[in-house]
């Protein structure tokens, strides 16, 4: 224990001092990227930006940072857990989602859950001082956040329905409001699910058990708190040595699946200058509930306490039959979180599947910032919504799992 802190002091230390790996490696655009909000990519790459404000019914305060295009279909993007919107536009206008859309003619929308960098206000509660600020899972993000957002965009476009599109988490908290508010399924043109988790069944990452651990050595089982905030200190630890970096990216792999070859090396500090962005420890604990029950449902409480929430001595299961909105499935076949066997339980229990594409060779992070994203996945995802976005015609039955066009290693760049 002795030698861990003073590993970990050592670690600090230099870090603190800029012992300069981080500078001699990478350019100076990339690093200063690192360093940027949202807003401020997007100035940079010379488009423009917007940020709104929505208040949720239990006193969030929530960020939207737009490129707006008025007039345009509206998209709304949600992140995945300790993510931002920064996610969507951090591997640069050659290949980020949010940039696509936006060039193939969208009023694009990201949106921030409470709790990460830029929804870190509340109507009464401050996240440095309160606990309570804290007590929330991705339950309440789908119940509260998501219809916030999504009623913001709609108000300030003047439009009766947006497409979504929602990675990991982001497709999570969307599935738990069309079940639980279905009058939402009305608001939604097409949901493009991302990475989708809702079933854990079959999790693969040798991390649950050591996570499962840290969580109830650090955090207890009742304790709200906030997990990892953006840091810049976080950045620049993991560049103290190509070392320590390496361990940094080998965690990283292990927990979303194989190797990170598909990702441009490049933009790496790019990626640990924005993630982690904060969340809540319920988050985390509510996945790990899913995993070891098997089942897709709410957070579970003591008996009391969820008899109070619920009504009910046990968590409710999120009513999958009513999400009637049209849903695009997307899926890594080797992401090690959410696997294709769990999709496809998903997939079975979902009236409106309208394509479910798997997509070879790559992992949970892949699917968005692979360097042949924007070949393989992206036009897809635009064709796909934009067939329903001009004519609404939900398909009559539900297509079998396709493999996404095929990777080559062409496509990467280092």
């Amino acid at each position: 224990m002795i030698n861990w802190l003073c590993g970990l002091c050592l670690a600090v230390q230099l870090a603190t001092s800029g012992a300069g790996y981080l500078e001699r490696n990478y350019p100076a655009s990339v690093i200063q990227d690192a360093r940027l909000t949202t807003l401020e990519l997007l100035a940079k790459y010379r488009h423009p930006s917007e940020e709104h404000f929505v208040t949720t019914s239990d006193g969030y305060i929530l960020a939207l940072h737009r490129i707006p295009r008025p007039g345009a279909q509206p998209v709304l993007l949600v992140h995945g857990i300790l993510d931002s919107s920064a996610s969507w536009i951090l591997m640069g206008p050659r290949n980020g989602l949010a940039y696509y859309l936006y060039d193939s003619g969208y009023d694009v929308w990201l949106g921030n859950c409470r709790g990460n960098t830029y929804s870190r206000n509340h109507t009464s509660l401050n996240p440095s001082k309160d606990r309570a600020f804290w007590n929330f899972s991705w339950h309440e993000i789908g119940l509260y956040d998501l219809p916030a957002m999504i009623d913001k965009v709609l108000d300030a476009t003047s439009f009766k329905k947006l497409t979504y599109y929602g990675h990991s988490q982001g497709t999570t908290v969307f599935f738990v409001m069309a079940s639980s508010l279905p009058a939402y399924n009305d608001k939604v043109i097409l949901i493009n699910a991302l990475a989708p988790v809702a079933f854990l069944n079959h999790i693969k990452t040798k991390l649950v058990k050591v996570v499962r651990a840290m969580m109830a050595l650090l955090f207890g089982k009742d304790k709200p708190m906030e997990l990892l905030p953006r840091s810049k200190l976080m950045l620049k630890m993991c560049f103290i040595s190509k070392t320590v970096l390496n361990l940094c990216m080998n965690y990283v792999s292990r927990a979303v699946g194989g190797d990170m070859k598909k990702i441009n090396k490049t933009m790496i500090p790019v990626i640990l200058g924005h993630l982690p962005a904060g969340s809540s420890i319920r988050q985390v604990q509510h996945y790990l509930q899913l995993i070891k029950s098997g089942r897709f449902c709410s957070f579970e409480y003591s008996p009391k306490k969820s008899m109070l929430k619920y009504g009910s001595l046990s968590p409710i299961d999120y009513n999958i039959e009513n999400i009637t909105v049209p849903v695009a499935l997307y899926v890594a076949e080797n992401d090690y979180l959410t696997v294709p066997e769990d999709i496809q339980r998903l997939a079975r229990q979902l009236s409106n599947v309208v394509a479910h594409q798997i997509f070879n060779n790559w992992n949970h992070a892949d699917i968005i910032w692979a360097t042949n994203a924007r070949r393989r996945l992206q036009p897809k995802m635009v064709e796909i919504s934009k067939r329903l976005e001009y004519f609404q015609k939900p398909w009559l039955t539900t297509p079998e799992p396709q493999k996404g066009s095929k990777d080559s290693e062409e496509d990467y760049e280092e």
